[in-house]
């Protein structure tokens, strides 16, 4: 089960935002790639040194977002940045969408980072963030439909089916990674997990916001 799109016919804005988040994770990817491994240790999260050094660290809190494993790994994340961030954008707003991707990006980071405080292993990735955007999605557009790949064809879906699956998971298989040694590297489950709760609490506060300003 593949998504590959879903339905934009009720989008009013061009989401730009989207869009250059997509393009800076592109473009730090090359970058990453002529860096090499200095480039890759230096603007990773490494979870004991950001322990050591909280102010030193700060900066890879987000470039840390841009930076991917490889070419799969930064496909997938766009993907579903692609998927599914135009609609939360066209929902938030452009300002508002940045800082919520931002924030769920840093929470994510957090949740890994209790789960291996001592790793010396570094932690990138936009998946995180987009966990979050995941989770807005599916409080906003509870009734929206996935196109999704299976086999050769082609099939919609609830995204409600399709996210639900999704975060259940990644609370699998985060549970299970719990006990994994923390030098072992690997899929960030709980970065998964975090960016994705805390994309649904922001935007229980952003709509009970949205809805208090519009009562007052």
């Amino acid at each position: 089960m593949f998504p590959i799109g879903d339905d934009n016919s009720s989008r009013r804005i061009v989401p730009v935002v989207t869009y250059a988040l997509i393009a800076l994770n592109v473009l730090f990817f090359f970058i990453e790639l002529n860096g090499g491994e200095p480039f890759i240790r230096q603007w990773s999260v490494v979870p004991s040194r950001l322990v050591a050094d909280p102010a030193g660290d700060f900066p890879t809190l987000f470039t840390s977002m841009f930076m991917h494993a490889g070419w799969l790994h930064l496909f997938g994340n766009m993907l579903y940045l692609w998927i599914f961030g135009d609609n939360v954008e066209d929902s938030f707003g452009h300002a508002k969408f940045l800082i919520f991707y931002l924030v769920c990006g840093i929470a994510a980071i957090f949740a890994q980072l209790v789960f291996n405080i001592n790793s010396t292993v570094p932690n990138l990735g936009a998946s995180g963030a987009i966990a979050g955007v995941l989770g807005a999605y599916i409080l906003l557009f509870p009734r929206g439909h996935v196109r999704v790949l299976m086999g050769r064809a082609v099939v919609p879906m609830p995204a409600l089916v399709v996210i639900g699956l999704w975060i259940v998971l990644q609370l699998v298989s985060g549970v299970g990674s719990i006990s994994n040694a923390a030098e072992t590297g690997g899929v960030a489950y709980m970065a998964h997990i975090g960016g994705f709760f805390a994309g649904l609490i922001l935007t229980f506060v952003m709509r009970a916001t949205r809805t208090a300003q519009i009562s007052a």
